[in-house]
């Protein structure tokens, strides 16, 4: 069974979108096989909303998805590698970190709604909606 890197906006969407691209992404996360993954960053970027708007059925329906994923590390070798590919691809730093997750977790795809990531990732990243 392979694992998938789900970057923040597509958890986003699945949690949150009540529109067909909310929808497009929970069906397409329904009938997936793979193992789901997300980083700290993931949990970071998807709460800050929830957080600012002191919506905790939010905070709590997050929580509770982050818990159904597999969580990866973000450590020093993500790290190096997040600068590696900021210096090679001018990616932010945010997305640097997913990819650089994604590949040092060994992740199958990295799913998310970013064309950028697309040449970066050497075909790791999938855009879902694109």
């Amino acid at each position: 069974m392979g694992l998938i890197y789900l970057d923040s906006c597509i958890l986003s969407y699945a949690v949150q979108d009540a529109s067909a691209r909310g929808d497009a992404v929970r069906s397409r996360i329904g009938r997936e096989k793979s193992r789901l993954a997300i980083s700290p960053l993931v949990m970071l970027e998807c709460l800050v909303g929830a957080l600012r708007r002191d919506d905790q059925p939010l905070r709590d329906h997050f929580n509770r998805v982050f818990k159904t994923c597999e969580l990866l590390d973000l450590g020093v070798p993500q790290f190096v590698r997040a600068a590696e590919l900021r210096a090679q691809h001018g990616t932010g730093t945010a997305d640097s970190l997913h990819l650089a997750a994604a590949q040092i977790s060994g992740c199958d795809e990295l799913w998310t709604n970013d064309t950028r990531l697309s040449a970066a990732s050497r075909g790791l990243a999938v855009n879902l909606l694109g």
